[in-house]
């Protein structure tokens, strides 16, 4: 747990630096691409595994051909404020850092099981859905490489903003029994990208996400994809994290410089302690402020604050 620690409380010097006495915010990059600086901990090496293979798929209740002529398939326009790699030229800091973290990640499946990633932060506008959608994205840039990207955050659902896809039904309803696997899971685009939006508005959200439903729907879909990549409510203000937590393999928090501070770091860490937290992201860091090994990219501000964009429904 001292990486965590330590990273948030880099995030909190961070502010100090950029902000000064009076804690005034971080200045904005004045840069067209999207906002987010990633900062992803040299704490496993960096060499892109394009080449390793796939964790193997096994048998599941819904086999794979069965999902593909079931589920969804919309036509998705997906934001290139803040998508890396849907422009015809990926950003190119950004893409590269978000390969760097998914090869990190591929480097600790040789070590452990590893094919459920929760992403999460201290507090909201942290840039959680941000690195979760970018980190899908690198995924399927891989040959031969399934990844299902679901959208957890019951409270405010965001991931279909992202993709430019439709928010309903999804894992509410999957939950609230009134849907099944294949009726939620969205085939938008082309390449092996799948989706679960959040859903109808829920009422009760650590409820629907504690009823044992979600884990009947990782068990019966999740042998099918190399990687299910989670984006979930931060864990310091609800408990939903905690809660998906315990049905993921690993966690990766996000952290975002100028906003964490000192106390809220602390939280998160005693949050995530009892979780396998696989790494830190240190997300909105200006580049001359940075130091020792970290990767960073920077880009436009999007995020799950006050100041984000409504969701439409």
């Amino acid at each position: 747990m001292s990486r965590i620690h330590d990273a948030l409380r880099k995030a909190a010097q961070e502010r100090a630096a950029i902000a000064g006495p009076e804690l005034a915010s971080p200045p904005q990059a004045r840069v067209t691409a999207p906002a987010e600086q990633l900062a992803v901990p040299d704490v496993m090496g960096a060499t892109e595994l394009s080449a390793r293979p796939a964790l193997a798929r096994q048998d599941s209740d819904l086999p794979f051909d069965h999902l593909l002529t079931q589920c969804m398939h919309p036509k998705w326009h997906p934001d290139p404020n803040v998508n890396v790699f849907s422009n015809a030229e990926p950003i190119i800091h950004g893409a590269e850092h978000f390969r760097t973290l998914r090869s990190r990640l591929y480097q600790l499946r040789n070590n452990q099981p590893l094919r459920t990633i929760l992403v999460t932060s201290a507090i909201p506008g942290e840039g959680k859905t941000f690195v979760a959608n970018n980190l899908a994205q690198a995924i399927v840039r891989q040959s031969d490489r399934r990844a299902l990207l679901i959208d957890a955050d019951l409270r405010r659902p965001r991931l279909h903003l992202s993709l430019g896809a439709p928010a309903e039904p999804g894992l509410a309803d999957y939950l609230g029994g009134t849907a099944d696997e294949p009726s939620i899971i969205q085939h938008g685009q082309a390449g092996n990208l799948y989706f679960i939006a959040g859903g109808s508005r829920a009422t009760n959200p650590s409820e629907l996400l504690s009823s044992g439903r979600l884990k009947t729907l990782l068990d019966r879909v999740g042998a099918e994809f190399d990687w299910i990549i989670v984006d979930s409510p931060p864990c310091v203000p609800v408990a939903d994290a905690q809660i998906l937590a315990d049905l993921c393999d690993g966690v990766l928090l996000v952290v975002r410089a100028g906003t964490t501070g000192s106390e809220v770091a602390r939280r998160a860490s005693q949050e995530m302690q009892a979780r396998n937290v696989v790494g830190v992201v240190l997300n909105a860091v200006e580049e001359n402020h940075v130091h020792g090994s970290y990767y960073y990219y920077q880009g436009a501000n999007y995020g799950y604050g006050d100041n984000a964009p409504k969701v439409n429904r």
